[in-house]
Parts: structure tokens; sequence; C-alpha cells
């Protein structure tokens, strides 16, 4: 059987290597599909059919919102209730959440699939561009409750100690999707509801997969007869909110985005804006990767009691993001043609001139970025949801509003620069909230 135990027994630098490596490879092939997908769509279809999968992205993303929060949220207290050593507790929130997860995705899938058509014409979307982006929904709509479940199965597979599992599946996602991607875009031609389906059937794989250590009773963690109670339901919404509350904030924050893009420049502004999205998952999942997968080290190591050593894998997570960041912020400002030109057809001048100059000016966002990535993933692992859910809200809706309308007189460049003044006013709230949370909790580190 496999255990966790070396959550409290590895040294706090040589634990974060073994966690933070596999969760940034893991991370970074889940989102290299997603790069894939982008340079599929934009250099074969066209900046159509790219401008359509981002303004449909952010539905897509509402449609995983329920399935992540319970997945997250359910997280945080099997690592504590692991460290307590009250198995007990932990298989029932396993059992329950994966059951929640499926209801959920029935759920959304079932409002998004009928209400795409008027959300997408709502958002200023017309003729062949809201065409693209109705199907594109309507795909994960429909196999919402098969796909949601491989995020969450990530997630136990690592607190159950499977972490290089955890990432050679995430590797082989990865793969897999983008041999689909082939198969549908390139050989069959099947346009953006291949690329749709094309990710969730690799998904859905890797979810089973996922499943059988726990179907065979191999891990640490089982599945049992589930009790659902309400504290239960209460305890995953509370440590689920800072993602869920990340997911639609953003969403929402995107929705205006493109809003105004479209008013602004039209559907090359929408497309430009999708450069600047897909070369982010080039570096924020590497930061989101080691982040999330210190998480339940850390909640294992506070449900124990071991306060210092929650203190040093803290400081490991926060110097490793702090030099991704530093690197990535150089590479994107350095070489924007050759992002740029991963999603951008040759002879496309206007948008590829258009996404040269935005990636310079997004690239400084990461700076600031990587700063309240690892403050939110500390506050959620330690069980404290209400300042990673403010952090989450400010970071992914409050904060980018308000600069799409302050930063306006600048035009399109006051969009492209909405990431950097968001960044960092969200580092320096965050910076306030750890100094605060410190003093309360001195004795304890």
């Amino acid at each position: 059987m496999r255990s966790n135990s070396f959550f409290e027994t590895e040294k706090p630098h040589r634990l974060f290597f073994k966690v933070a490596i596999p969760g940034m490879i893991s991370m970074l092939a889940m989102s290299i599909y997603s790069v894939v997908e982008g340079a599929f769509i934009g250099k074969w279809i066209g900046e159509a059919a790219f401008a359509a999968v981002n303004i449909a992205f952010p539905f897509v993303m509402i449609n995983f919102s329920l399935a992540d929060m319970i997945g997250v949220g359910s997280s945080v207290p099997i690592s504590i209730a692991l460290g307590r050593k009250d198995h007990a507790r932990a298989n029932q929130y396993f059992t329950c959440s994966l059951f929640l997860i499926v209801l959920a995705a029935l759920f959304l899938g079932s409002i998004l699939f009928f209400a795409s058509p008027v959300l997408v014409t709502w958002m200023g979307a017309e003729g062949e561009l809201a065409t693209y982006a109705v199907r594109y929904v309507r795909v994960y709509a429909l196999l919402g409750p098969l796909t949601t479940l491989v995020f969450a199965m990530d997630n136990y597979l690592r607190i159950s100690g499977y972490v290089r599992s955890s990432m050679v599946l995430n590797i082989f996602m990865s793969c897999l999707t983008a041999a689909l991607l082939f198969v549908f875009i390139g050989v069959l031609d099947m346009n953006v509801d291949g690329s749709a389906l094309a990710t969730c059937l690799s998904m859905t794989f890797c979810a089973c997969l996922a499943m059988i250590p726990f179907l065979r009773g191999k891990a640490v963690l089982k599945f049992v007869h589930p009790k659902l109670t309400f504290d239960m339901i209460r305890q995953i919404v509370a440590c689920g909110s800072p993602i869920f509350l990340n997911n639609i904030s953003g969403r929402v924050a995107a929705i205006v985005m493109n809003v105004v893009l479209l008013k602004e420049g039209g559907q090359t502004a929408v497309a430009a804006y999708s450069v600047l999205m897909y070369a982010g998952e080039i570096i924020n999942p590497l930061l989101y990767g080691m982040s999330d997968s210190v998480q339940p080290a850390i909640g294992y190591n506070w449900g124990s009691g071991a306060f210092g050593r929650v203190r040093d894998i803290a400081k490991w997570s926060f110097g490793a993001c702090a030099v991704v960041s530093a690197f990535g912020t150089l590479g994107m400002y350095l070489f924007p043609e050759a992002v740029a030109s991963l999603f951008v057809q040759a002879d496309d001048l206007a948008l590829m001139e258009l996404s040269v100059h935005a990636l310079k000016l997004f690239s400084t966002a990461f700076v600031f970025r990587w700063f309240g990535f690892v403050v939110q993933g500390f506050f959620s692992a330690i069980e404290k949801p209400l300042p990673a859910s403010l952090l989450s809200v400010a970071s992914a809706m409050v904060f980018p509003i308000i600069f799409i309308f302050a930063l306006s007189p600048l035009g399109l460049d006051g969009l492209w620069l909405n990431f950097t003044a968001t960044s960092f006013c969200v580092s320096a709230m965050a910076l306030f909230m750890l100094l605060g949370a410190q003093k309360r909790m001195k004795r304890q580190l």
C-alpha cells in the first residue's frame, strides 16, 4: 500500500523537491496540451476559430468550477485528517466528494449546453465566431460528468503518495490529447468541436486510469459506504471556495475583457488576447504546480502539529516560484515573436504585430504574480479559506475589472497592462495578510 508518511519524515528541502518537481512537470504537461491545442487551432483553422475558443473558454472553466471546488476543498480536510491518523474521516471525504463532483457536472453542464447560444451572443459574438464558440462549449458540457473527475483524482493520487504516478499520468494525458488533436483536426478536419472532443476523451480515459489504485484497495484512501453530512459539505465548500471563487470571478473578468476587446479592436484584439492566455499557460502551471503540490505536505504537517516543518516547506515554495517567474518574464519579454508564432499564421501580419507588442507588456506581470499564488496556496493548505478566498477574488475579478476601466485611457495597452497592475496589487495585499497571519501564529511557527 502506498503511504504518505514521508510527509512527516523527509527533510523539508528533499520533501519539497520530491513533491514539487513532479507537480511542476505534471502541470507543465497539462499546459502543453493547451498550448498544442492553441497551435492547432490558430495555425490550422485560423483567426476566427482561435478567437472563438477564447470567447468560449470562460464558460468551459465555469463548467469545471464546482468540480474543482469539491476536489480541492476535500483535499485539505483529507490531508489534515491523515496527519491526525483519522483514516475513517479521510475516506468519507474521498468517497462523498467523487459523488458530489458528478452531480455538480451534470447540473452545470445541462445549464451551459442550453444557455451557450444566448451567452455567446450576449458577449457580442456573431456569425462564424458565435457558431465556433457554441460548438466548443457544448462538447465540454456534454462530457463534463466524466472529464471533471480527472483533476480531483490527481489530487487524491498525490495525497496517497502516488506523486510520480500522478506526474506520469499527466504526461500521458498531454501526449494523448496532442495525438487526438492531430487526428481530429489534422486528419478528420473536425474544427473546434474536434479540439474539445480530443481534450475531453483524454481526460476521461486518464480519470479512469487514476481510479485503478483506489478500486484495487492499494491506496491509503479507500472507497467506503458514503455518509454525506451537512458539516462535510460545509467544510468542503469552505476549503474549496478560494479555487471556486477564482474560477468564477476569473471567468467573469475574462467575459468582461472579451466584450471590451470586441468593441475596442474586434476579432483581432480577441485573438491577441488568446495569444496572451496561451503564453500564460507556459508559466502559470509551473507556479500553480509547485504551490498546489506542496499543499498536501503542508496540510499533513499542520494537522500533525509539526509547525516548524510547515514554515520550512513554505520557504522553499516561495523561493522556487520567484525563480520560475523571473525566467518566465525574461523569456517572454526577450522572445515575443517566437511565442506569438506558435499560435499565429505566418501571413496574419496584423495579429502578429499586435501579439508581439501585447506580450512585452504582459510579461511584466510575472515579476509579481508568483507571490499571490504561493500565499493563497499556503492559506488554503492550513485550512484558512477566508484569506485565501479574498486573495482569489481580488486576483481573478476585483482588480482586473477595476483596471479595465482605470486604464481605459491607454486603449488596448491598458488591457494588456491590466495583468501587471493586478499582480502588483494582489502581491501587496498578500504580503499584508501574510504578515498579519504570521503575528497571530508566531507561537506555533
